[in-house]
């Protein structure tokens, strides 16, 4: 008995350091965050990973302000969201601050994705007109704590745009004085000149 129950134990030890290799252990932040919705997070954005898919963010190398002001406004409804309204709530301000500490610590990771030429060499024009005064170095650096744009999906790009212009999230008075007149074209190019900037 004693026999089978060591070789059993032996094993469901080489089984589980078999998934162990299969699947390792994701990073956790810098307070230890290891609980599933933040080890998804760091799993969609870790070294080699632009993000899990075409609508959703790179964090890696973002404005730590950014991400903690993202997440609260995922926490308070303010902030629209299919999936993260829901996994924000079982988080504390505190632990934001951390999840904004990793990302923002992290190589920033550029997409790999096919676009329109002319939206691009339109996209840029708009860009020096209307957005280059606080998307600096075409979007590539922080300023006054904006995200970073510089190669994120252009799906994502395209529906946070769409929902800026819509009123569904709301925006300070010098973002809507220049948006409100672009058209959805306009919207469209400057996405696609954003998601091209490596």
């Amino acid at each position: 008995v004693h026999g089978r129950l060591r070789a059993r134990e032996s094993t469901e030890g080489e089984q589980h350091r078999g998934k162990s290799a299969a699947h390792p252990q994701p990073r956790t932040g810098p307070s230890g965050l290891s609980r599933t919705p933040f080890r998804s997070l760091v799993h969609s954005n870790s070294a080699g990973s632009a993000s899990a898919g075409p609508s959703m963010p790179a964090l890696a190398g973002q404005s730590k302000v950014a991400i903690v002001e993202s997440m609260k406004g995922f926490k308070s409804g303010e902030r629209p969201a299919t999936v993260m309204g829901r996994l924000s709530k079982g988080y504390s301000d505190a632990e934001f601050e951390a999840m904004g500490e990793f990302f923002s610590k992290q190589k920033p990771f550029t997409t790999s994705q096919t676009l329109d030429r002319a939206k691009v060499a339109k996209g840029a024009q708009l860009h020096e007109k209307n957005c280059a005064r606080c998307h600096v170095e075409n979007g590539k650096e922080i300023k006054d704590n904006s995200p970073v744009m510089a190669g994120q999906w252009v799906k994502y790009l395209e529906i946070q745009m769409a929902d800026y212009h819509s009123g569904k999230r709301k925006m300070f008075d010098r973002k809507a004085e220049k948006m409100k007149p672009l058209s959805q074209s306009d919207l469209d190019a400057i996405a696609h000149f954003y998601a091209s900037v490596k």
